[in-house]
């Protein structure tokens, strides 16, 4: 996957040559669309269809995403994500 210079930093601790587009969607997604530009944003969505991204804003990795990010992308794709508490053990 070719990767521009600008999407790079939001997925900065990755090795970029070895993300899969199919493979690392998820974590593609939410990196970019959790802290991206809005040119990032738009590469995003001419490399995932808008299916793709409503599945991901729906079914968030746990842990992984700003709440006001969450919410947003909620409202702009009209899904209500499903969110895991974690269970602490005392």
């Amino acid at each position: 996957m070719k990767m521009p210079k600008y999407v790079k930093p939001f997925l900065w601790s990755y090795d970029i040559k070895k993300l899969d587009k199919k493979e690392h969607k998820k974590r593609i997604i939410t990196n970019v669309l959790n802290f991206g530009t809005s040119q990032a944003t738009e590469w995003l969505f001419k490399q995932y269809n808008k299916k793709e991204i409503k599945e991901v804003v729906a079914d968030p990795l746990p842990g992984e995403w700003n709440a006001k990010s969450l919410n947003l992308w909620s409202i702009v794709f009209d899904v209500k994500p499903k969110i895991i508490k974690r269970k602490i053990k005392l």
